[in-house]
């Protein structure tokens, strides 16, 4: 197989799947390729209580009840809505337990205000329409109509950022199991096979840009994806998907444990002055998510190999973080340099280390963006 830029979890993980399924004597739902120990173990990670006799490493860093949970909601054929921040890991959650589940990830639909519900259920080659009139053959089966087919599950993203006709079609295909095609008359019903479902995601901080009704809500299990707090999550959760990240450029780099508590620590600073702000123009724009980190992180990382001695140095990742956290000019400017001079300056004074250096890459930073 040729090389790909980012391959989905099931080919990147082929061999593990591989591996879990030769092992797994448990009785499976419906058509799935491994039981639901198998899939928490592919997602969590395994131990050594679990007596396999290979390591299962660690893919998604939360709450194991939150992985059961999700696990539980779709051996009921039931939809799964993950909601959360942004950089919660709503999606490559919903990806780790696609591919576990029925080795296909990829049957996704992104949803967006031009999202329609031919996305959801089926087009038309119109080509093949003028020559050969409407038929299956013609017809060309959204990603979801495409689980529905196949007994799999279908993905769907951003499910609050599409708009209610949208929204409202989803509730028939999962209250049905089925699409009707009228425009045929003969093979004009696609039922869904045993083992389909969907997981869908939403950000809670697109509340108010397409609510979800009732009708639809009840059609899902929800499970909420807190922000992770615990400074030890977190900082496993960076450097896994940033060594991760990093493989593709076929980098192998040490982050110095002293770089990575100041990243941080950083982003929980200015996390409690966004909490105790009382106006928008007092917060950063960013999210402050993790997966803000992960690219902060990566670029000053990156910055390093190629325009540095390869090396990650303190300035560096300061840079990396004002210009990556900087989207408004004079608002975030402002709030990050007040930063610097109440946070970072003391903190430099009374603990030295990569603290200086990191005070005087963010003002080098500040300069050049003002």
């Amino acid at each position: 197989m040729s090389e790909m830029l980012r391959a989905p979890v099931e080919v990147k993980y082929a061999d593990e799947l591989d591996y879990l399924a030769s092992v797994d004597t448990d009785p499976k739902p419906f058509s799935w390729r491994l039981s639901p120990r198998m899939v928490r173990l592919f997602v969590l990670g395994s131990e050594r209580a679990d007596g396999l006799d290979r390591v299962i490493p660690q893919k998604w860093f939360g709450d194991r009840s939150f992985v059961e949970r999700s696990i539980v909601t779709l051996a009921s054929d039931r939809g799964l809505l993950l909601i959360g921040d942004p950089g919660t890991g709503k999606s490559w959650l919903a990806e780790l337990l696609a591919a576990a589940i029925c080795r296909n990830s990829t049957l996704v639909v992104q949803g967006t205000a031009g999202t329609t519900e031919d996305h959801i259920k089926y087009s038309w080659n119109v080509s093949m329409v003028i020559g050969r009139g409407q038929s299956r053959e013609s017809m060309i089966p959204s990603p979801i109509m495409t689980a529905m087919e196949q007994g799999v599950i279908g993905r769907f993203e951003e499910l609050t950022r599409s708009t209610s006709d949208v929204q409202d079609a989803l509730i028939s295909i999962l209250s049905e199991k089925y699409v009707s095609i009228p425009e045929l008359d003969n093979d004009n019903i696609v039922f869904a096979k045993p083992g389909f479902s969907i997981i869908a995601t939403a950000n809670s901080r697109d509340r108010g840009v397409n609510d979800l009704s009732s009708a639809l809500k009840r059609r899902f299990n929800f499970v909420r994806i807190p922000v992770v707090t615990n400074k030890r999550s977190e900082a496993e959760i960076v450097r896994f998907r940033t060594e991760e990240l990093l493989r593709r450029h076929r980098i192998e780099v040490e982050v110095p444990p002293t770089l990575l508590d100041i990243l941080l620590q950083s982003f929980a600073d200015l996390r409690t002055a966004a909490a105790g702000a009382t106006s928008d123009d007092e917060k950063l724009e960013s999210a402050l998510s993790t997966a803000e980190q992960i690219g902060v992180l990566e670029d000053a990382i990156l910055h390093s190999q190629f325009f540095g001695d390869r090396a990650l140095h303190a300035e560096t990742l300061a840079r990396s973080l004002m210009g990556s956290l900087a989207r408004r000019s004079p608002e975030d400017l402002a709030i990050l340099n007040k930063y610097l001079h109440g946070v970072v300056e003391p903190r430099a004074k009374q603990d030295g280390g990569g603290w200086e250096g990191f005070l005087d890459g963010g003002r080098q930073a500040i300069a050049a963006l003002s």
